[in-house]
C-alpha cells in the first residue's frame, strides 16, 4: 500500500491535460487478423506481466477481436512480434459445474484501458485484470447459487513453447517455475511465480501440469487471484505479493493508468482529434517492451544464469533487430531515464553471453539482439553513460562472428562493423578503428556484386539470393551509415535521386517490414528534400499503394488505403507491429523527426502532423513545436525557426533537441524547393563524427 500511495503522490504534479492520454488510447488497434499482432491485455509499462485473453482462433498475442470463445487468462505475452509470438503462460480459466470441459466462455461484452481489461461471458462468468510492475491481480464474477473453481493449465505457452515447469500447492497458493522457448523457439526463458486465491479451495490435478482449484459448495460469487512473477526465485514472486496484499483492485488499476499516464504525456499533441487518438494509440504500443527483470532490491538473473545485481532497473525483452530503427531512438529523446536503463542492460548482454536471437537462460521472453552495438554507439553520441571499454572484447568478438554469406547480411554485419570502428575510435584505439573501418567498407565488394545492377529478373522477388525478409530492391538502400558512398556507387547524387525516384515511383517499397524503413527520409541527403517531406506524410496519414513480397515476386492483391488505422484491421496485412517499431516510425514521423543514421545523434526534419507538440526532455527542459499555417492535409516545409532564428537546415542534432526551446515550422501545401537544402547532411563512413552546425 506504500508503494501505491508514492506512486499517487509523485504522478500528482504532472501536467494536466483536457483529456488525459489513456483516455484516448484504443487497445484493441491490430488485434484482429495479420494486421499487428497487439492484444488489449492489460499491461503496465516496460513489465513483463501482461495479462490478457485468450481466445480461440488466437493469434501471436492469444487474442482476437473478431472471436468469441475464450479459453482463459494468461499472464505474458510479447506484443507485435513474428513467428507465432512468445509467452502464453499459466492460463486460468473460470468455470461453472464440476468439469471445466463443460464450460463454454463465450464473449458476450468486452471493455479495456492501458492496465486493464474486462470481459463478460454469456453463462453470467465475468472477468477483469489489472497489472502493476511485478505484480497482477484478476476478479471473477460467478452466478449466485452455481458451483464454480478455476482451471489452471501450466504448461500452456504460445507457438508450443513449453519445456517444463515446477509447482507446488498449499492451502490457496500455488507457486512454481516455468520454463518456455523464446519467440521462434530460438532460446528458453524461466520464469518463477507465486499465486494466491482469496478462497479457500479445494486442489485436484487432472492431467500432467493441469490443475483445479474448486470453491467448496457454491462458495463466493467474486474470487480474486493475486500473482507476481520474477526472473529470480519463487521467494521474490512471493514477496511482491505480500507488498501488495492490501492493495485493492481498483487501487492497482488506478496505479496502472496513472503510470501510463506519467509516460504518455510526456509527449504531447494539440491538433485533429482523431488524429490525437491514434497518435496515442501508437505511442501506447512504444512503452510495452523491453521489459524490467529485476528485483526492487536490484537482483536479477542475467543470460549465463547467474543471479546478479544492479543498482538501477534492468531490461530485457529485445527485438533490437526491428526497434533500433524508430523505438529505441525515440527513447533516447524522450524518455532519456529509461533509455540510459536500457543502454546499460544492453551493455550488460556483453557480459554474461549474448547471442544474436537467445540464450537458453532469458529472464524474460526475448526476441533477437542484432545491431545492438548500433545502439549502444548511439547512446554513446548522444550523451549516455555506457561502459565500452569493460565490454570492448566483447563487441570485438561479436564483429568478428558476423555472417557476410548472403547480399542482406553482408549489409547488416557491414553496419555493425562500422559501428565497431567508430566505438574503438572513442576508445582512442586508431589502429583497431581503422582495420574495422576498412571491414565496414567492404559493403561496396558486395553492393555492386548484387545491388548495382537492376535489370536481373529477381530484384523484385522475396527470397532472392537467400535473403531473409526483402527483395534486392528494398535491401539496396540499407547502408545508413555511408550515403555518400552509395551516391557515388550509382553514378552521383543525382543519378541516386532518380534511382529512388523508380523505387517509390515502382511501389517497390514495403513498409510492412524494416527492411527499407529508412529508404522514405533519403531524399533529405540530395537535393530535393520535399520529396521525403511528401512520402513520410503519404505513408503515415494518406492513401498508399502496396505490394506484398511473400513467397517470390510483388502480390497479386495490392492494397490501396492508408497504412495506419485505429481499429482492430490496423497496419497493412502481413505487417507485425514488431515490438513497438512501427507505431514508433509513426509517433517519430508525426513529430516531424526521423533518425538519419542511428549511430549518428542526427535528425532529418519532415512537416509534423499536428499544430503543436510539446516533448518534455531531460533536466525539465521542453521541447516545443509549432505549425504556423497548419492543416492536416499540409506536408510541405516552407520555412522553419529554431528559438527564433531562421533554420535553413533540413536535420537538427540530438543535442540542439534535448537542449529545449521552440521549433516553429511554417507549413505548405506545396513544397518550397530552395529550403533545406543548405549545408546538407550525408552520411559518410570516413567521417569520424558529427560535426555541431554554426
Amino acid at each position: 500500500m506504500k508503494h501505491l500511495f508514492w506512486l499517487f503522490f509523485a504522478l500528482s504534479s504532472l501536467p494536466v491535460l483536457a483529456q488525459k492520454p489513456t483516455e484516448q488510447v484504443n487497445v484493441f488497434l491490430g488485434s484482429s487478423g495479420d494486421h499487428g499482432q497487439l492484444s488489449p491485455a492489460a499491461s503496465y509499462p516496460f513489465s513483463m506481466l501482461s495479462l490478457g485473453p485468450q481466445t480461440y482462433p488466437n493469434l501471436h498475442t492469444g487474442y482476437e477481436h473478431l472471436a468469441r470463445t475464450f479459453l482463459g487468462f494468461t499472464h505474458t505475452r510479447f506484443e507485435g512480434v513474428g513467428c507465432q509470438g512468445a509467452g502464453g503462460n499459466l492460463l486460468v480459466k473460470p468455470f461453472l459445474g464440476a468439469d471445466p470441459a463443460q464450460t463454454q466462455l463465450l464473449k458476450k461484452t468486452e471493455q479495456a484501458e492501458p492496465g486493464y481489461y474486462g470481459v463478460t461471458f454469456g453463462n453470467g462468468v465475468g472477468a477483469e485484470l489489472t497489472v502493476g510492475q511485478r505484480f497482477g491481480l484478476h476478479r471473477y464474477h460467478f452466478p449466485a447459487g452455481a458451483a464454480h473453481g478455476l482451471f489452471f493449465n501450466l504448461a500452456h505457452s504460445f507457438a508450443n513453447g513449453f519445456k517444463q515447469e515446477e509447482h507446488t500447492t498449499q492451502n490457496a497458493t500455488l507457486t512454481g517455475w516455468i520454463e518456455a522457448g523464446t519467440t521462434c523457439g530460438a532460446g528458453k526463458y524461466r520464469l518463477y511465480y507465486y499465486l494466491e486465491i482469496n478462497q479457500p479451495v479445494q486442489w485436484e490435478t487432472t492431467k500432467e501440469h493441469q490443475l483445479i482449484a474448486r470453491l467448496p459448495g457454491t462458495g463466493a460469487t467474486e474470487v480474486e487471484v493475486r500473482v507476481a512473477f520474477s526472473s529470480v526465485s519463487v521467494n521474490d514472486a512471493r514477496s511482491t505479493v505480500q507488498q501488495q496484499a492490501q492493495a485493492s483492485f481498483a487501487e492497482v488499476r488506478r496505479a496502472a493508468s496513472q503510470a501510463w499516464n506519467a509516460l504518455l504525456t510526456r509527449v504531447q499533441v494539440q491538433g485533429d482529434a482523431d488524429r490525437e487518438k491514434l497518435f496515442y494509440s501508437l505511442l501506447y504500443r512504444t512503452l510495452q517492451s523491453p521489459y524490467v527483470v529485476s528485483e526492487l532490491d536490484g537482483r536479477y538473473r542475467a543470460t549465463d544464469g547467474s543471479v546478479q545485481k544492479s543498482k538501477r532497473p534492468v531490461y530485457n525483452g529485445w527485438a533490437i533487430w526491428d526497434n533500433y530503427h524508430t523505438q529505441l531512438p525515440l527513447f533516447s529523446l524522450a524518455y532519456p531515464t529509461e533509455f540510459q536503463d536500457v543502454a546499460t542492460s544492453l551493455a550488460g548482454l556483453y557480459r554474461y553471453g549474448k547471442k544474436d536471437f537467445a540464450t537458453q537462460h532469458e529472464p524474460s521472453p526475448t526476441v533477437r539482439t542484432e545491431h545492438a552495438i548500433v545502439v549502444l554507439l548511439d547512446a554513446v553520441r548522444k550523451g549516455y553513460r555506457v561502459d565500452l571499454r569493460g565490454i570492448r572484447d566483447s563487441l570485438i568478438r561479436e564483429v568478428d562472428r558476423l555472417d557476410y554469406a548472403h547480399p542482406d547480411k553482408a549489409l547488416e554485419s557491414s553496419y555493425d562493423a562500422w559501428a565497431l570502428s567508430e566505438i574503438l575510435g572513442i576508445l582512442k584505439d586508431k589502429t583497431l578503428s581503422a582495420q574495422y573501418r576498412r571491414k565496414a567498407l567492404e559493403y561496396k565488394q558486395y553492393w555492386k556484386k548484387d545491388f548495382l545492377d537492376m535489370t536481373r529478373p529477381d530484384v523484385d522477388r522475396l527470397p532472392a539470393r537467400g535473403m531473409y525478409q526483402g527483395t534486392i530492391w528494398q535491401y539496396r538502400w540499407n547502408v545508413p551509415y555511408d550515403i555518400k558512398g552509395l551516391q557515388e556507387m550509382v553514378g552521383g547524387e543525382a543519378e541516386f535521386r532518380q534511382q529512388l525516384d523508380t523505387f517509390f515511383g515502382g511501389d517497390y517499397y514495403n513498409h510492412a517490414n524494416e527492411t527499407d524503413l529508412q529508404a522514405p527520409t533519403l531524399y533529405n541527403a540530395t537535393r530535393q528534400p520535399w520529396q521525403s517531406q511528401a512520402l513520410m506524410h503519404q505513408l503515415a496519414v494518406d492513401t498508399v499503394v502496396q505490394h506484398y513480397f511473400n513467397d517470390n515476386s510483388r502480390g497479386i492483391d495490392p492494397y490501396v488505403g492508408r497504412i495506419y488505422q485505429n481499429q482492430p484491421k490496423a497496419y497493412l496485412r502481413t505487417m507485425d507491429d514488431d515490438a513497438g517499431a512501427m507505431s514508433a516510425w509513426y509517433v517519430l514521423t508525426a513529430c516531424g523527426l526521423m533518425p538519419a543514421c542511428v549511430g549518428q545523434p542526427v535528425y532529418y526534419l519532415n512537416l509534423p502532423l499536428f499544430r503543436e507538440m510539446k516533448l518534455q526532455m531531460a533536466a525539465k527542459k521542453q521541447l516545443t513545436m509549432q505549425v504556423e499555417n497548419y492543416a492536416p492535409t499540409r506536408r510541405y516545409i516552407q520555412s522553419a525557426r529554431l528559438n527564433g532564428k531562421p533554420l535553413e537546415r533540413n536535420w537538427l542534432t540530438h543535442q540542439e533537441l534535448s537542449a529545449g526551446g521552440t521549433l516553429v515550422f511554417v507549413a505548405s501545401d506545396n513544397p518550397n524547393k530552395s529550403w533545406g537544402i543548405q549545408q546538407p547532411w550525408v552520411s559518410d563512413v570516413q567521417e569520424a563524427n558529427v560535426k555541431n552546425p554554426k
